[in-house]
Protein backbone atom coordinates (compact mmCIF):
# COMPACT_ATOMS: atom_id res chain seq x y z
CA UNK A 1 0.00 0.00 0.00
CA UNK A 2 1.44 3.80 -0.94
CA UNK A 3 1.12 6.31 1.49
CA UNK A 4 0.90 9.78 0.84
CA UNK A 5 1.46 10.51 4.47
CA UNK A 6 5.14 11.61 6.27
CA UNK A 7 5.10 11.05 9.97
CA UNK A 8 7.05 14.20 11.96
CA UNK A 9 9.41 13.61 14.43
CA UNK A 10 8.99 10.52 16.18
CA UNK A 11 5.57 9.47 15.13
CA UNK A 12 4.39 6.47 13.29
CA UNK A 13 1.26 5.57 10.88
CA UNK A 14 0.16 2.29 11.38
CA UNK A 15 -3.03 0.42 9.37
CA UNK A 16 -5.11 -1.70 12.45
CA UNK A 17 -5.57 -5.30 11.79
CA UNK A 18 -9.01 -6.50 11.95
CA UNK A 19 -9.81 -8.52 14.86
CA UNK A 20 -11.75 -12.33 13.74
CA UNK A 21 -15.15 -11.56 13.52
CA UNK A 22 -16.19 -15.25 14.53
CA UNK A 23 -14.68 -16.84 17.98
CA UNK A 24 -13.02 -20.32 18.07
CA UNK A 25 -16.88 -21.91 19.22
CA UNK A 26 -18.23 -20.20 15.64
CA UNK A 27 -19.64 -17.27 16.82
CA UNK A 28 -20.36 -14.53 15.01
CA UNK A 29 -19.35 -10.84 16.40
CA UNK A 30 -21.02 -7.81 15.16
CA UNK A 31 -19.02 -4.28 14.74
CA UNK A 32 -20.77 -2.85 17.80
CA UNK A 33 -19.06 -5.55 20.08
CA UNK A 34 -15.56 -5.49 18.98
CA UNK A 35 -12.97 -4.39 20.78
CA UNK A 36 -10.52 -1.74 19.50
CA UNK A 37 -7.27 -3.21 17.58
CA UNK A 38 -4.31 -3.10 19.17
CA UNK A 39 -1.82 -3.99 16.93
CA UNK A 40 -1.23 -2.79 13.72
CA UNK A 41 1.15 -2.92 10.60
CA UNK A 42 3.49 0.27 10.44
CA UNK A 43 2.72 2.15 6.76
CA UNK A 44 5.20 5.02 7.25
CA UNK A 45 8.06 6.07 10.08
CA UNK A 46 9.25 10.14 10.92
CA UNK A 47 12.63 10.60 11.07
CA UNK A 48 13.26 10.11 15.09
CA UNK A 49 12.80 12.33 18.20
CA UNK A 50 15.44 15.27 18.54
CA UNK A 51 17.24 15.72 21.65
CA UNK A 52 17.67 19.03 23.57
CA UNK A 53 21.37 19.74 22.28
CA UNK A 54 20.08 19.15 18.33
CA UNK A 55 21.13 14.94 17.68
CA UNK A 56 18.70 13.16 16.56
CA UNK A 57 16.99 9.72 18.07
CA UNK A 58 16.53 6.95 15.69
CA UNK A 59 13.60 5.07 15.54
CA UNK A 60 13.35 1.49 17.10
CA UNK A 61 10.65 0.54 14.26
CA UNK A 62 10.37 0.52 10.45
CA UNK A 63 7.60 -0.07 8.16
CA UNK A 64 6.35 -3.33 7.45
CA UNK A 65 6.60 -4.25 11.39
CA UNK A 66 4.04 -5.25 12.64
CA UNK A 67 3.52 -3.68 16.61
CA UNK A 68 1.15 -3.69 19.47
CA UNK A 69 0.10 -0.45 20.66
CA UNK A 70 -1.95 1.16 23.64
CA UNK A 71 -5.76 0.84 23.19
CA UNK A 72 -6.43 4.13 23.19
CA UNK A 73 -3.13 6.03 22.14
CA UNK A 74 -2.81 8.02 18.75
CA UNK A 75 -4.79 9.56 16.62
CA UNK A 76 -7.69 7.91 14.22
CA UNK A 77 -7.82 9.36 10.33
CA UNK A 78 -8.91 7.69 7.02
CA UNK A 79 -6.73 8.30 4.24
CA UNK A 80 -8.11 7.17 0.91
CA UNK A 81 -10.76 4.86 2.52
CA UNK A 82 -8.82 3.58 5.04
CA UNK A 83 -8.92 3.81 8.46
CA UNK A 84 -4.95 4.56 9.79
CA UNK A 85 -3.60 5.62 13.42
CA UNK A 86 -0.71 8.42 13.86
CA UNK A 87 0.72 7.11 17.12
CA UNK A 88 4.44 8.37 19.02
CA UNK A 89 6.49 5.73 19.49
CA UNK A 90 6.40 5.46 23.02
CA UNK A 91 2.66 4.70 22.59
CA UNK A 92 3.95 1.36 21.12
CA UNK A 93 4.49 -1.06 23.64
CA UNK A 94 5.83 -4.27 21.29
CA UNK A 95 7.08 -5.70 18.07
CA UNK A 96 5.32 -8.79 17.10
CA UNK A 97 8.48 -10.95 15.62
Amino acid sequence: MAIKLQPLGDRVVVKPMPKEEITKGGIFIPDTAKEKPQDGKVLAVGPGRMTEDGKRIAMDVKVGDVVIYAKYGGTEIKEDGDELIILRESDILAKKG
